[in-house]
């Protein structure tokens, strides 16, 4: 068991969004605002820790196994959420856009820990790095306070697509409404992976329904596993679920340059999900968003019950397994036709030397008869001195 470690997080400077830029959706125009300049928000996240250990997660997923192949290097992330504290300093690359209108800080600490997950950067001294250390992240800020708008999560979606994101996480669980089905189709459209959580459900909830967008045709759905693989008891089983990931007792980067140990929920699932995925286009670069999403469900460690799906994600296979269905038998190439002159027409037939070499034939046939009569004749002639034979006749 490794030992826990005081994690030293350095002050940085607060890092400014991007410039405004237009929403490109149906949705009401919003600003992407830099920090400060939005309304007053309350701002007060949960406080974190700086002393972590080992992550479970990290050790049942073998990621420096992974990390030996790919890193996630040249993938773009984009993060649906409450935001990033690119404060932080294992998330300071995180390009930060709202749609809120509050700001890109993340007052609920909901996102910095997802996106943690996905892509914290290596740091020296710190046990705990994202499944995907060397990819892009774009945090996409739709909500301020945990409740958000179903359309402004749709624009979210749509911008995260337009900003060209391999993959997309959303930890949200929402109702089915057309925007955010349209979102979803969209973002597939462009060849984006869509991972989401299958959402939670509790005892006083009662019958659970399936959590969208989760729940749409082509989206990755993540459900919760704790260390022992097995499906997390709060994890929906009711949405149809893709795969597993850890969803128990986990550790990621938190809001105020901090830590968290004790995550639970398949928000925490989906972007470990997300990560792999990352993983796995750095390495196949030429699989579209369908056949990455197949490659991770195969390669999954197998399901067990509702719920399950295929079972925990592997991330070692998901990156470096040859799978039957991707290798394409191509019949050989057809060989291009011969030019016009390549083989020499035949010559007329020459009537002529044709009847000289039968006569030829003839006469070399009647020699030969002449000759071997000849050859029978002779002897028999001059052993009766050429006189001619008699003939006796009998009674």
């Amino acid at each position: 068991m490794v030992g826990r470690m005081l994690v030293t997080v350095l002050v940085l400077a607060a890092v400014a969004a991007p410039p405004a830029l237009a929403e490109a959706t149906k949705a009401t125009e919003v600003a992407e605002t830099r920090a400060g300049t939005a309304a007053p928000v309350k701002c007060n996240p949960k406080r974190g820790t700086t002393s972590i250990g080992e992550s479970w997660a990290q050790r049942r997923l073998s990621l420096p196994e992974v990390w030996e192949l790919t890193k996630g290097a040249g993938v773009t992330v984009a993060v649906v959420d409450s935001g990033v504290d690119t404060r932080h300093p294992q998330l300071r690359r995180t390009r930060s856009i709202d749609l809120t209108a509050t700001g890109t800080r993340d007052c609920l600490g909901h996102g910095t820990a997802v996106a943690g997950i996905i892509a914290a950067a290596e740091m020296k001294g710190v046990p705990f790095t994202g499944v995907a250390p060397r990819a892009r992240l774009i945090s996409i800020k739709q909500t301020s306070d945990g409740t958000g708008d179903v359309g402004r999560l749709a624009a979210a979606i749509v911008r995260a697509a337009e900003l060209g994101a391999d993959v997309i996480n959303v930890s949200v669980q929402a109702s089915d409404q057309a925007d955010l089905r349209n979102a979803v189709t969209y973002a597939l459209a462009m060849d984006a992976v869509v991972v989401a959580a299958a959402g939670n459900v509790q005892k006083e909830d009662g019958t659970p329904a399936p959590a969208y967008p989760a729940a749409y045709e082509g989206v990755l759905s993540v459900g919760a596993a704790g260390p022992d693989g097995a499906r997390a008891d709060s994890s929906n089983a009711v949405t149809p679920v893709s795969v597993l990931a850890p969803g128990r007792n986990v550790t990621s980067t938190w809001a105020g340059r901090a830590y968290r140990e004790d995550l639970e929920g398949t928000s925490f699932a989906a972007p470990y999900v997300a990560g792999v995925v990352a993983l796995v286009r750095a390495r196949h670069p030429g699989l579209d968003n369908v056949r990455v999403r197949r490659r991770v469900e195969l390669t999954a460690d197998g399901g067990a019950g509702a719920g399950t799906g295929a079972g925990m994600v592997n991330p070692l296979l998901a990156v470096s397994a040859i799978l039957p269905s991707e290798q394409v038998a191509l019949a050989p190439r057809q060989a291009a036709p011969l030019p016009g002159n390549a083989v020499r027409p035949a010559p007329p037939e020459d009537s002529r030397a044709i009847s000289i070499s039968l006569w030829v034939a003839l006469g070399a046939l009647v020699v030969g008869v002449l000759v071997t009569v000849a050859g029978i004749a002779v002897p028999m002639g001059r052993r009766r001195g050429w006189q001619p034979g008699s003939v006796e006749n009998q009674t």
